[in-house]
Order: C-alpha cells, then sequence, then structure tokens
C-alpha cells in the first residue's frame, strides 16, 4: 500500500517533530524510557536522519537515523513508524531513502538490528541475517537490551505495576 497522503522526507527536526519523536517513542518498548535531553543529544551526534513529515501538517509520522564513517560501516538505528500511519509504505521509504543515500553509496556494509519479524521486510533490500563469523555482543545497562534470563530477574525484582 502507498501513503494515502503527501509527504516530505526530511533530514532535519524541528522542536515539534521531536515531541513527535517524543511520542513515537513512547509507543514501544525499545524506546519508551528515553528522556527528551538524551534525544536530543542523541540527534545531534546522529550521522543522518531520515525524518517522514506530513507536507500539509508538518507532523513526523516516520523516522530513522544512521550512525556511520561513511567508508566501512554504516549502522541504521530507530526505524519508527507511527502507529497510525504503518502499512503505507512509509517504512519502505524510509529503507528505501537510507539505501539511495549519497552519503551511504560507497560504504562497505549497512547494518542494522532488527525482531525476527521485521526480516523478512529488510530482505528485500538486501539485508542478510548471514553476517559471516560476526556475532552481535552488547554491553548495556538498559534491561530491556539483556538476555531474556536477565530479562525475566529484572521484571522479578520490580515491585507489581511497575512497568
Amino acid at each position: 500500500m502507498t501513503h494515502p497522503f503527501e509527504c516530505e522526507v526530511r533530514g532535519a527536526l524541528s522542536p515539534s517533530q521531536v515531541d513527535d519523536l517524543m511520542r513515537l517513542y513512547a509507543n514501544e518498548w525499545w524506546t519508551q524510557d528515553r528522556t527528551r535531553p538524551d534525544v536530543e543529544r542523541m540527534l545531534d551526534d546522529s550521522d543522518l536522519l531520515f525524518a517522514v513529515t506530513e507536507k500539509v501538517s508538518q507532523s513526523l509520522v516516520a523516522f530513522a537515523r544512521v550512525l556511520t564513517d561513511r567508508t566501512y560501516v554504516a549502522l541504521v538505528l530507530d526505524v519508527i513508524v507511527a502507529p497510525a500511519y504503518r502499512d503505507c509504505g512509509l517504512g519502505r521509504l524510509l529503507v528505501e531513502r537510507i539505501c539511495s543515500a549519497p552519503e551511504l553509496r560507497d560504504v562497505e556494509r549497512i547494518e542494522l538490528t532488527c525482531q525476527p519479524e521485521h526480516v523478512p521486510f529488510y530482505r528485500k533490500w538486501g539485508f542478510s541475517e548471514n553476517v559471516g563469523r560476526s556475532q552481535l555482543m552488547r554491553r548495556t545497562s538498559n534491561p530491556s537490551f539483556a538476555d531474556a534470563a536477565a530479562q525475566q530477574a529484572h521484571r522479578a525484582d520490580r515491585p507489581r505495576g511497575v512497568a
């Protein structure tokens, strides 16, 4: 399906669009605890931003960002589409723009992490879970990104009713 409204892809966010991004982040398990000061710092330090806005209202409806050295590797992060705008082709628009960005044209590897249900989506652009002998490793202070056993222990330690 294609998007039934006019949209633009921009490389920066206005303050009101950062508000929109905070609302998008609040809806997802992997971003719901982000704070405005941290997100503003993240935006400043990201190499490329891809912000899809409604042309008329200028509201942010989809977003992704990239960290890159512009030679060897680019890491795609935070691909997110507002719930009301899903299944309209905005995820496809974001990935197409990222993969065709002039700044990434000569990059050896574009990488991302995603949940298993999204693997077929990213395969359409040549992404593969076959990464040779490489293995993802992580050091984190965020229990949402820890291994399953650690996540379970974290949930058991929390008082009832606390998210």
